[in-house]
This record gives C-alpha cells, sequence and structure tokens, in this order.
C-alpha cells in the first residue's frame, strides 16, 4: 500500500489525544528526569567548557569516562520509554501503564541487538564506501563516496525506522527478524517516508533555533550558570516533547504499513 503523509499524521496526532495523561506520565519518568538530571550534573562541566574552550575535547572525554554510568542509565531509560510508549499507543489488547512498562522492559534487549545490527551494518556500509575512495587518492571520487554513504545510512535510517514497532507492538523479539520485517513493511514507501521524516525535521529544527536563540539571550542576561540550568530543563522538556511526537509519528507509520492486527482482524468476522 502507498504511504499517507496525512493519514498518519491525523493518526498521530489523534493517539496523543487520546492518550495525554499517560504520555505525559511516562515521557516526564523516562525521558524528560533522566534528561535533566544529566543536564544537571554535567553543568559545572559545561560551563567550564564555554569558559575554556581551548580545552573542550580534554573535558569532554572527562564527562565521558566520569559520568559513563549515568549516560547508560538514560540510555536504557530512554529505550524502555520508547518501547513502552509504542506498546500503550498501538498494542491492540489495550495494556495498562504497567504491562506497557512490562512490554518495554521485555523487548529493550532485543531493541539493544537490533540497534547494534544497525549500527554494524551501517558502519560497513560507509566503510566500505569511504575505504574505496581513500584507496583511489581522488578528491572527486571521495566525494561521490562521501555523498553515497550519506545516502546509504539516510535511506537504511527509513528501512529500519519501524524496527522498533515490530518489537514493542508484533511482539517480534528476534532482532533478525524485526530488522528483517521492517525493511518489508516500509518497501514501495521509502521515498514518501524520508520527505515525512524530513517535513518534521524541518519543523523540529525550526522549533529548537528558536529555542536556542533565547536561551542564549538567557545567557547575557541570567549569567552562565543559571542560564545552563534553564537551558537543561528547557530542552529536557522539548526533547520530551518531540520524543513523544516521534513515538506517534512511528506507531502511526506502522499501524498504515503493517495493516489491520490479526486481533482486528479476527473480531471482524466474529
Amino acid at each position: 500500500m502507498k504511504f499517507d503523509m496525512s493519514a498518519a499524521w491525523r493518526d498521530a496526532t489523534a493517539m496523543m489525544s487520546g492518550n495525554r495523561e499517560v504520555l505525559l506520565i511516562v515521557a516526564g519518568l523516562f525521558f524528560l528526569l533522566p534528561s535533566v538530571a544529566l543536564s544537571l550534573s554535567i553543568g559545572g562541566m559545561q560551563e567550564a567548557m564555554l569558559a575554556d574552550p581551548e580545552n573542550m575535547e580534554a573535558m569532554l572525554f572527562e564527562i565521558y569516562t566520569g559520568w559513563w554510568w549515568l549516560l547508560i542509565l538514560v540510555i536504557l531509560a530512554q529505550f524502555v520509554g520508547y518501547l513502552s510508549l509504542l506498546a500503550l499507543l498501538r498494542d491492540s489488547g489495550r495494556p495498562t501503564v504497567g504491562e506497557a512498562l512490562k512490554t518495554g522492559v521485555t523487548a529493550l534487549l532485543p531493541a539493544i541487538g537490533a540497534y547494534i545490527l544497525t549500527v554494524l551494518g551501517l558502519g560497513l556500509t560507509v566503510g566500505v564506501l569511504i575505504g574505496i575512495a581513500v584507496a583511489s587518492d581522488s578528491a572527486a571520487l571521495g566525494f561521490i563516496a562521501g555523498l553515497l554513504a550519506f545516502v546509504a545510512a539516510v535511506y537504511i535510517g527509513v528501512k529500519l525506522s519501524l524496527t522498533g514497532p515490530v518489537i514493542a507492538i508484533d511482539k517480534v523479539f528476534n532482532p533478525v527478524t524485526a530488522l528483517t520485517r521492517s525493511w518489508g513493511l516500509t518497501k514501495g514507501n521509502s521515498v514518501r517516508l524520508f520527505l515525512f521524516y524530513l517535513l518534521l525535521a524541518i519543523v523540529y529544527l525550526v522549533i529548537s533555533t528558536i529555542v536556542g536563540a533565547i536561551i542564549g539571550a538567557l545567557t547575557f542576561a541570567l549569567g552562565t550558570s543559571a542560564a545552563l540550568t534553564v537551558s537543561g530543563v528547557v530542552s529536557g522538556i522539548l526533547s520530551a516533547i518531540v520524543t513523544v511526537v516521534f513515538i506517534a509519528v512511528i506507531a502511526a507509520v506502522h499501524r498504515q504499513l503493517s495493516g489491520p492486527s490479526a486481533e482486528a482482524v479476527s473480531a471482524t468476522f466474529e
């Protein structure tokens, strides 16, 4: 079937509107709080980097080595929140929050496995193309290889964008099978999906630019330390909102391309 952008957006907004309270709770717990906690934890480091940009690389290394455990916790929390919200929005059994969270935890390892396979596949694809360019020692071929690597990365990203819903909604816990199913669901709609995601990314870019400008103005008005605190909170809120919208969009895309669930088909003939 051909992907309909307008229908997907209407479906996404309807899901967000019908689940506002639950979305606020889960998004607050798994996206906003971890993001703000991380931002506040490294706020001193950020201030030091702004004061001494020449040593920024060393300070970034210090952040990663000193706060690696918090970074991992934030990533895991966001993985669970992402999968849980997909289950809440699309599971035909209408699970409770607790049941959705259980699905998120159960789907965590398969999702991580699929993510690792995706990164390895992207790395291999891009690495081969860049390797060819380096071996040729040609600037023109290097440019072409770089362009092809970018296009390949975007294409693979679009094709595998439904892996999360396949795992959390379809309960496909084999990472390879989940990736394969996502690839199949997007067949024939890659360009439409890319344009849809691109439009959403442009909107996000515009909003984040405006927010960044406001935070920049606050830096002069409040001072660096206070501005970084405000920036951490505002960025956390914006990130949580954008993540919820993205999840609803992905859930809507999956609903449209996967067709009615087995339960829905069965209910139709009862």
